[in-house]
Order: structure tokens, then C-alpha cells, then sequence
């Protein structure tokens, strides 16, 4: 081989590898915007959940009276 030919195989895999990054990549990305919905969905279930309990907000974090 040649030195262009050898260029020319090097360029050829760089592209394919540049394309499968790509790919994976974009797919990461929409796993991550999913993740960032349940994660705030999460966070307003439990601000719901917490402001449903009986006495309200910081009722659980709050010692017993006999401590």
C-alpha cells in the first residue's frame, strides 16, 4: 500500500468510528433527558407525598416528644 491508500483506509475507519460515537452519543443524550423526567417527576411526587402527611412539611425529620 501506498501512503495515500493508507490515508485513505485510516480516514475510512476514523469516519466510522466518528459516526458509532455519534450515535451512541445522541443516544445517551435521550436517555439522559428521560432520566432527568422521572427524576423530576420523582421529586414532585415526594413533595406531594410530604405535604400530605399528617402535621405537614418536616414532620418526619422532628424528634418524638420523650427525646
Amino acid at each position: 500500500m501506498n501512503d495515500i491508500e493508507d490515508l485513505q483506509v485510516r480516514i475510512s475507519f476514523q469516519e466510522d468510528s466518528l459516526q458509532e460515537l455519534n450515535i451512541t452519543v445522541a443516544r445517551q443524550q435521550t436517555e439522559l433527558d428521560i432520566l432527568r423526567k422521572e427524576l423530576t417527576r420523582l421529586q414532585e411526587r415526594l413533595l406531594e407525598l410530604e405535604r400530605n402527611q399528617p402535621g405537614g412539611e418536616g414532620q418526619g425529620t422532628e424528634l418524638p416528644p420523650h427525646y
